[in-house]
């Protein structure tokens, strides 16, 4: 409805304005005028089809101007595709030339060469200017729709990094749970173990102490699987604070193997290449990892069979092997295994880039064999990269402080301020071009008998229906042998009630005869000063 209500206050201005000297009657002309204004107010659906009849309608009525500017705006500002939007400013452009061109001397324009240099100035000022504007207006709405996008896209990344950082910390735990604490437990129900067989002749009383120790160390393990399970799979390598600077190193390893040994455990440790005191940390921290685990399953699933303990450094790569021989007797069933040992270790070595099997060999034992790169690559940090980069965007959006009601009245002020500069535009378009025409009674060269009608008609104004009736019953007897004559448009108002007349008489194309008379006119003030006779 507003849409509808600007149209016709449009329209209205602009037909006020039009030249009094058009022939269109009124009639015609509002009908025209409503048509305009039923096009622009669909505009938004079909922006196609209302630039276009727009632009052919204003060939025949120059007031409907302003009404082709605001659809040649929206148009351009919604259509998408570059090429659909250019072959339409180039349409919208043409139609309102050829318009004006042919219909000039119907409607009282002028003649043909006047309409086309009107329907330039109106296809420039009310299609081509518009356009490009509305084709700025529309990349800036898809540029701003684009970095909303990406905002939101933005901060969506932020809360998927916030809470991935949380369930790497619940992991982080969990691992550190398991190789710490699983570890040492596994040890002490080991040793309780041996203790509790030890004390069964010489002292039962102490003996029941034992087996409590073994009891409460089991359910401790159970807690930490249920603690584990809470907090979630493996699924990245734990801190680098974790552990410290000697994790991982020669003498790190000697200890792990000492520690098994004190347990019971036979243990052949060998070394081969320098030792990783200068490698990453996380290198240094897999590696002490897979072998302190091995040596666990081994206390647990495999005791009292024998162990070899490989580590093997080269320029490139860092080798692990722990392989335990067949157990002379069935080992006795803890309950402490949680089965993440492995899995967690897998995950481990894959972070690293490395290759990580573990499995039974042919004759009965277990082996587990990693290989870790030496400098494993650095992973990225968009997690980080996430939250600035939606920052900027929001910074670079602009509008965000203006309410939508401020957002729309500047949006009204501006486009008011649009049409009048469109309308200044077109005035002084239309007057210069109307200034360049020639004067009242000036031709490039003066009619003469035995002139061609081609050049008659190129030096006198076009052939009018309004003259050829005024002269009907008052003009001299054409000569016998006139095929045809032409009344030329008079541009000249009428004096004294009479309308000066030139009739121009030709035989097979060739001009015979100059005849000029006067006749009477009557004036209607209901058809903006039009004369009739």
């Amino acid at each position: 409805m507003g849409e509808a209500i600007l149209a016709g206050l449009l329209v209205l201005l602009t037909f006020a304005a039009e030249r009094p000297s058009l022939r269109m009657s009124f009639d015609n002309a509002s009908i025209l005028a409503l048509i305009g204004v039923g096009l622009v107010v669909v505009r938004r659906r079909f922006p196609v089809a209302s630039v276009l009849g727009l632009s052919a309608l204003m060939g025949l009525l120059p007031s409907t101007g302003l009404l082709t500017a605001v659809a040649s705006h929206t148009a351009t500002r919604l259509t998408k595709a570059p090429q659909r939007r250019a072959a339409l400013l180039l349409a919208g452009v043409a139609l309102p030339m050829l318009a004006c061109f042919v219909s000039a001397p119907a409607t009282g324009i002028g003649s043909r060469p006047y309409g086309l240099a009107l329907g330039a100035v109106l296809a420039a000022t009310t299609v081509l200017i518009p356009g490009l504007v509305g084709t700025a207006g529309g990349q800036q709405d898809r540029l701003l729709q684009a970095l909303r996008e990406r905002t939101a896209a933005a901060e969506e990344a932020r809360r998927l990094s916030d809470s991935e950082s949380r369930l790497h910390e619940r992991s982080r735990i969990a691992a550190e749970m398991h190789d710490l604490v699983g570890h040492r437990l596994s040890l002490i129900s080991l040793h309780v173990g041996g203790l509790e067989m030890a004390l069964r002749e010489e002292s039962p009383e102490l003996r029941e102490e034992a087996t409590l120790v073994r009891r409460a160390t089991r359910d401790a393990m159970r807690e930490l699987r249920e603690v584990l399970g809470v907090l979630g799979p493996l699924g990245r390598d734990t801190g680098t604070d974790v552990l410290t600077d000697a994790t991982g190193t020669r003498s790190d390893i000697e200890v792990l193997v000492e520690e098994s040994r004190g347990g019971g455990i036979s243990v052949e440790f060998s070394w081969e290449g320098d030792d990783l005191d200068t490698r990453p940390a996380r290198v240094r921290r897999a590696v002490h990892r897979v072998v302190r685990e091995s040596l666990t399953n081994v206390h647990r699933y495999a005791a009292g069979a024998h162990v070899t303990v490989t580590v093997t450094h080269t320029d490139g790569r860092v080798g692990i092997r722990v392989r335990n021989g067949v157990v002379p007797t069935a080992p006795a069933t803890t309950g402490l295994g949680s089965g993440r040992g492995l899995i967690g270790l897998r995950e481990r070595v894959a972070l690293l880039g490395g290759t990580f099997e573990a499995g039974a060999t042919p004759g009965g034992g277990f082996t587990v064999a990693a290989e870790i790169p030496a400098d494993p690559g650095i992973g990225g940090g968009w997690t980080d990269a996430a939250p600035r980069e939606a920052a900027a965007v929001g910074a670079a959006e602009p509008g965000r402080g203006l309410s939508r009601v401020e957002l729309r009245l500047t949006g009204a002020v501006t486009g008011l301020l649009g049409l009048v500069g469109v309308g200044v535009m077109m005035l002084f378009g239309v007057v210069m071009v109307h200034k360049a025409l020639p004067g009242p009674g000036y031709h490039p060269e003066t009619p003469r008998v035995g002139m061609a009608r081609q050049q008659v008609e190129g030096a006198v104004p076009p052939d009018d229906k309004v003259v050829r009736a005024a002269a009907f019953g008052r003009e001299p007897e054409r000569p016998e042998s006139a095929t045809d004559c032409l009344y030329p448009y008079v541009q000249s108002k009428p004096q004294g009630g009479r309308l000066d007349i030139v009739r121009y008489c030709f035989r097979s194309d060739t001009l015979i005869t100059i005849d000029r008379f006067a006749v009477p006119m009557v004036t209607d003030g209901l058809h903006g000063g039009r004369t009739h006779g």
